[in-house]
């Protein structure tokens, strides 16, 4: 049996539901008793390291998780999993990590985007068990700002740009620091390796000649669901019926998309809560990174849609109306469970120097606010906002191409990574936003819904265009 180690970790429910599709024996606990019957444990991981250690501490669980390593128990730590193997981080200054190896983890340097979001290559460095039968650099998704250095136990590097532990073996300690509950096959891969210790055999895999040194761009499906039911129109207007949430999102899992965004777009213009039935159902089907959006207005309510299985939580109307609440959400999930949905209409009014500039609107595009949208994403980042998931509302549903001015202008002047939203319609239409508009990822929901064009065709058209994908 597995001890899941349960401190309040916002992806232990994710790795649970991992293991369950996997058929692995596990218990989520925070009992020592259980940890120390336990053949194997997990220790999973989101958010701040100072607060993970805290919470482990204020459980007892401390102690229990040395003795087993100390037994010979195999221990996976996943993410903060990983980083807490360490004496401590830069990221909690004081706070012990558990000292089983040495450094210091470190904040990723200024000139790159912070976290570090999205699915990179790992480059093997050493023969691993963990990594057995994943292929040759195989992508992961990683979602973190701060990392452990390279040293004798790490048998998988990434980079960004400058490489940093992202797998490591050293006697019964395994770990990784993206998530492989999140990371598709190749993600279920490394638990079935895990699992089925001590069978797996170490492997070394061939890597390419230069190790990929920055994210692949992702392909997001969107789906806008309105009373239980995936519709799609313009403007959100005229909606038409595509479907069912949890049939489309196990259909986009299959078909490789690197995430799947659920926007319940009457949520916030009806005044009522998400549908979390429909949230725990399209949570089952995925292997995928998943953010869920439209009426998140409290703490409350993200960590409601965070506990059904979402990884992130989108804010847009109630953000604007109360911008502490961005803070709110990063102290209590971390800036990576949190994304500011930003829609922007081209402003009617010219300024002196003849240039039209984009305004934020809320509800569906309903309510005009006064504010910037760059200047309103720069001011997200700074109260806490992991991404910024970026609408075009002019271009929204119309299939004429993303507003690539808009996305390179709040590209360009945030350093957090940025999703373009609204008007893609050909492969063309993202080869344009991934290199004049900057954007880290794009989202579409219509063209795959009916079926004009499929991820994995995009992928393709994107490969050939030279834009790295997964």
């Amino acid at each position: 049996m597995i001890a899941l180690i349960d401190y309040g970790a916002g992806n232990a429910a994710s790795v649970s539901k991992a293991l369950h599709y996997l058929g692995a024996e596990h218990q989520l606990t925070s009992d020592p008793a259980v940890i120390a019957a336990a053949e194997k444990i997990i220790l999973p991981g989101v958010g701040h390291f100072g607060s993970t250690m805290t919470a482990i501490d204020a459980r007892g669980l401390r102690q229990p998780i040395l003795d087993a390593i100390a037994a010979g128990k195999p221990y996976l730590g996943i993410c903060v999993g990983l980083q807490a193997l360490f004496e401590g981080s830069e990221e909690a200054p004081g706070v012990a990590g558990f000292g089983r190896l040495p450094g210091m983890v470190r904040r990723f340097a200024p000139g790159v985007k912070i976290p570090h979001v999205g699915w990179s290559r790992a480059w093997c460095l050493k023969p691993s068990q963990l990594l057995a039968g994943t292929g040759s650099e195989p992508y992961f998704y990683f979602t973190h700002s701060f990392y452990g250095p390279v040293g004798e136990s790490t048998v998988y590097s990434a980079h960004y740009p400058a490489p940093f532990a992202a797998v490591l073996e050293k006697d019964n300690i395994y770990a990784v620091q993206f998530h492989p509950e999140k990371s598709g096959k190749a993600g279920l891969d490394v638990l079935v390796n895990f699992v089925t210790l001590p069978r797996g055999a170490h492997v070394l895999t061939r890597n390419s000649a230069e190790p990929a040194r920055e994210p692949a761009r992702r392909i997001i499906p969107c789906l806008d669901v309105h009373h239980g039911r995936v519709v799609k129109g313009v403007n959100f207007l005229e909606l038409r019926d595509s479907g069912d949430p949890a049939e489309l999102a196990a259909a986009y899992n299959r078909a490789g998309a690197d995430e799947l965004v659920l926007l319940d777009i009457s949520a916030s213009h009806e005044a009522r809560p998400i549908l979390i039935e429909t949230v725990g159902k399209v949570a089952r089907e995925l292997f995928i990174p998943f953010t869920v959006g439209g009426g998140v207005r409290t703490v409350k309510d993200a960590g409601e849609i965070l506990g059904a299985g979402a990884d992130k939580v989108s804010v847009n109307t109630a953000a604007v109306a109360r911008p502490g609440l961005i803070e709110h959400l990063a102290n209590a999930f971390g800036s990576q469970a949190v994304i500011v949905a930003i829609d922007a209409k081209q402003q009617l009014a010219q300024d002196a120097a003849g240039r039209r500039g984009w305004e934020v609107v809320t509800r569906g595009g309903r309510t005009r606010t006064g504010l910037d949208a760059v200047a309103w994403a720069i001011e997200a980042e700074q109260r806490g906002a992991g991404e910024i998931l970026l609408t075009s509302m002019d271009r929204d549903g119309t299939k004429t191409g993303f507003d690539c001015p808009l996305t390179a202008a709040v590209s360009q002047a945030v350093s957090i990574p940025v999703i373009a939203s609204g008007g893609g319609g050909t492969p063309a239409d993202f080869v344009d936003v991934f290199t004049r508009g900057k954007a880290d990822a794009a989202l579409a929901a219509s063209i795959f819904h009916f079926g004009e064009i499929s991820v994995a065709d995009l992928k393709k058209a994107l490969s050939t265009s030279g834009i790295r994908v997964r």
